[in-house]
């Protein structure tokens, strides 16, 4: 049997506004089965999630071979769904490498990111699910390119709100357009905050990804525990805290040997929703055999 595994991603951080991302170790394993009929998932996520041809990751499949011959798959996923952590993004790489498995296509991880983007939309959804680490990515509607670099020692503490928030929202309360100087300062936040991570300076890159105003002003009022997240976070040491993706989540980078006593901190906000203490995913897309 062959099996999948793709991480999920936090799109964004602060400034990098579609253009830069993380892997997180929640991960979507899909293991192929015996060919059928007919396409069938075998998976606990409950009836919202489709089991037959109209999973996305199915779909994915099928846009690229639309006559691949169908298989049993066992789907398990530790991502939440609409919560900004990368769901739809992995769910459409596992699409890609089951064509690819079952289709002998041969794709490399380049063309594995030129494929995802062009049906995903945005790079720094999917890149990091690729390569995992720290990924920056661009794409100008032709071609995409992402780099990837280790990121600093640190965890990612993670809020996930029990009510979800669709992209479509999320995006929906964007401006059309933005006065040139908050984009030349933000873009130039997110300049220094590649650099910092690049150097292994945890707390300059997180001072950076408090400087967005290219989403989260806009996005706040969908979101308002991003700012009180934000505010105890920094009380108690944090580096830095970002909406992730088009939210609900909010993510506190922290250094690693003071995570778990920030997350005790934080965990006494009277806030509906769990914690997670996650790590950066150094890997991305992996394949069992």
């Amino acid at each position: 049997m062959t099996t999948i595994r793709v991480p999920a991603t936090s799109a964004n951080l602060g400034p990098g506004f579609d253009s830069i991302g993380l892997a997180l170790n929640l991960y979507l394993t899909i293991t192929i089965g015996e060919a059928r009929s007919d396409w069938f998932i075998d998976h606990e996520m409950g009836a919202d999630v489709p089991t037959d041809e109209h999973n996305l990751i199915i779909k994915t499949a099928l846009a690229l071979i639309p006559d691949l011959e169908p298989h049993r798959l066992v789907m398990r996923s530790e991502i939440p769904l609409a919560r900004g952590l990368g769901s739809s993004s992995s769910a459409i790489i596992a699409g890609i490498e089951l064509a690819n498995q079952l289709g002998n296509l041969d794709l490399t991880d380049y063309d594995l990111l030129q494929i995802a983007v062009k049906l995903e939309g945005h790079p720094d959804n999917v890149a990091p699910a690729i390569y995992g680490g720290f990924v920056t990515a661009t794409y100008d509607e032709v071609e995409a390119d992402a780099v990837s670099a280790p990121f600093p020692a640190a965890r990612a503490l993670t809020f996930i709100p029990d009510a979800e928030l669709l992209t479509s929202a999320s995006r929906a309360v964007l401006p059309a357009k933005l006065p040139l100087r908050a984009a030349v300062t933000t873009s130039s936040a997110a300049n220094v905050l590649v650099a910092a991570v690049l150097r292994g300076d945890l707390e300059l890159a997180g001072r950076m990804m408090e400087r967005d105003q290219f989403h989260e002003t806009y996005r706040g009022k969908l979101v308002p525990h991003l700012e009180q997240i934000r505010e105890r976070a920094r009380e108690c040491g944090a580096c830095g805290t970002y909406l992730s993706g088009a939210g609900p989540t909010v993510i506190s980078m922290v250094p690693t040997q003071n995570a778990a006593a920030i997350l005790d901190e934080l965990e006494t906000l009277p806030l509906k929703g769990r914690w997670l203490n996650l790590a950066i995913a150094p890997a991305g897309l992996a394949i069992e055999k």
